[in-house]
């Protein structure tokens, strides 16, 4: 693909049919050699197996592609270098469009901690899990699209920054089986002193439900507590959750892969 000196890399692939398919075809090429087959190429790009045997040809004469028996290719190495250079402008190209142009447009809601005004500047930041916007300078700072009083849900666009907030802790309750006691074994009264610091408390297990039932506590999720516990410390909520003996160590697990830190809590009476 040669390009006037000046001349816009990604306007110079995307404008051209013909060089985006060669840049396909290649690239096909390059995942199934040496045994290629044209017409599964031509069936998945909606093309004719003979445009694709002539691209094919095309690319072999260009030195991109070498050619030894029927049906058997190889990408050569300035094959590979075309490749990994259109792949980069394309790279480029959806960086831009990701982080430059769909930033500009898209519209984050949060709470207005505030009266706010269309077209007013104001720093966005997490507080009990959700965003909030004020016209206090924050790590974030994105524009106001309309007006919305204290308390109202506002739309913040052109966001630039990272929102500052500090990843919730998850507090682990192993509560017995029935087979082993059940919440008869469980300390309530060290149960009641965990979840006085927590704000969402989960429970996995029937046995878990009566410990709750028995310190006068309804929790915050019931079913699909595991998921909603690490959802909620990833933002940054402080969160417990009582989990039954046999599902213990796998969600220990699941918190260690997320990245989340965790308490574990022993109040399983002798």
């Amino acid at each position: 693909m040669s390009k006037t000196p000046g001349e816009d890399p990604v306007a110079t692939l995307l404008r051209s049919k013909r060089e985006i398919t060669r840049f396909q075809i290649l690239v096909e090429v390059a995942e199934h050699q040496p045994a290629v087959r044209q017409q599964e190429i031509a069936e998945k790009m909606g093309v004719t197996p003979q445009a694709v045997s002539e691209y094919i040809r095309e690319l072999s004469d260009d030195g991109f592609v070498s050619a030894y028996g029927r049906g058997r290719y190889e990408v050569t190495k300035e094959g590979i270098e075309w490749v990994l250079a259109n792949a980069e402008v394309l790279e480029n190209y959806a960086r831009h469009v990701t982080r430059d142009v769909i930033q500009k447009v898209r519209v984050w809601p949060a709470v207005a901690a505030e009266p706010l005004k269309e077209g007013d500047a104001v720093g966005v930041f997490m507080k009990d899990g959700w965003l909030y916007a004020s016209k206090t300078e924050q790590t974030a700072m994105g524009t106001v699209i309309a007006d919305a009083e204290a308390g109202q849900d506002v739309g913040v666009a052109r966001l630039a920054g990272l929102i500052d907030h500090t990843e919730g802790t998850v507090h682990v309750l192993k509560v017995p089986r029935i087979e082993r006691g059940g919440s008869r074994k469980m300390d309530l009264a060290g149960v009641r002193g965990v979840l006085a610091g927590v704000q969402v408390v989960g429970i996995a297990g029937l046995e878990a439900s009566v410990v709750m039932k028995s310190i006068g506590r309804t929790p915050d999720i019931s079913f699909g507590s595991r998921e909603g516990v690490i959802e909620a410390a990833f933002h940054g909520v402080e969160c417990a959750i009582l989990i039954v003996d046999e599902e213990f160590t796998d969600f220990l697990k699941r918190l260690e892969n997320a990245g989340l830190s965790y308490v574990i809590h022993d109040l399983i009476l002798p």
